[in-house]
């Protein structure tokens, strides 16, 4: 692998979801799988859950592509849009910013108290959209993990926000053993392109905790997207009575709501915890 110079980054979070975010809108960033897992990595790298880099945009304010923990590109990061447009609406002066992702544009705006409103767009609810192995019910996904008789989870329903998620309704969502269950469904045969997996439970005040496996990284304080999924599963099992929930998730709470004209929005925090510059040695011996 070739010599890299220093790299500048800044490192920011939504809920505990962290990101190390690389801004290539002036020079081209290029990086190899094993060198996204070195900077990733929390004893020996940096230490996140994504890294972003930002790119130029013809469609919107910027692009923002998004690499998993284990090196792997994904389509959608729904507290990871936070930052970034948080990152535009400082640089601009405005309160709008419009970010554009492999999964299509998201439009931004400032909410307050240091909070940005994300509009994820429409969700997928046909199983070519998930994308699943075969055709299926998204609503009632026939399957479980643990045994026949007593299944750790089971009946999930399928959603895509910009990446496949299966979200399993549970009396106790601490209960759930995310870390053993969470890396068998993720790798089921019926997610072809592998899955994200919600454990959620909603609560008698109508609010929702959910603990979330992403793919490619583990258990995270926060999933934007999962939420998102979330919401509109318990829409459609009508486990909610309206069509807006606060959905707690490790890190925090997250305002979720999918409008009746079938946008997703997200409204939560945005943090940045500090910058600097990534050490030539770190990435050249990836």
């Amino acid at each position: 692998m070739g010599g890299m110079d220093a790299l500048p980054f800044i490192k920011m979070h939504g809920l505990g979801n962290d990101f190390v975010v690389l801004d290539a809108r002036e020079a081209p960033i290029s990086l190899a799988r094993d060198q996204v897992r070195a900077i990733a990595a929390r004893r020996t790298g940096i230490g996140c859950d994504q890294l972003i880099t930002l790119e130029p945009s013809d469609k919107a304010d910027m692009f923002m592509r998004i690499h998993n923990a284990d090196g792997g590109e994904v389509e959608a990061c729904g507290n990871a849009t936070r930052c970034i447009a948080t990152v535009s609406m400082d640089e601009q002066g405005r309160d709008k910013a419009v970010v554009e992702t492999s999964a299509g544009l998201l439009y931004c705006s400032k909410a307050g108290n240091g909070r940005v409103t994300v509009d994820m767009g429409e969700p997928g609810l046909e199983w070519q959209q998930i994308p699943l192995a075969e055709e299926t019910d998204t609503l009632h996904m026939g399957i479980s993990v643990g045994p026949a008789t007593a299944p750790v989870l089971e009946d999930p329903v399928g959603v895509n926000i910009g990446n496949p998620h299966a979200v399993f309704f549970v009396g106790d969502s601490e209960a759930v053993d995310l870390a053993t269950v969470g890396p068998m469904l993720e790798h089921h045969p019926l997610f072809p392109e592998r899955a994200n997996i919600s454990a959620a439970q909603v609560r008698p005040d109508q609010s929702i905790r959910l603990r979330v496996w992403e793919r490619g990284v583990g258990i995270t304080k926060a999933c934007g997207t999962a939420a998102c999924a979330t919401i509109v599963a318990a829409v459609r099992r009508n486990l909610i009575s309206g069509r807006a929930a606060a959905i707690e998730l490790d890190g925090g709470v997250l305002q979720m709501a999918w409008t009746e004209d079938n946008r997703v929005t997200m409204t939560g925090p945005v943090a940045t915890s500090f910058s600097g510059i990534i050490d030539p040695a770190l990435l050249n011996g990836a």
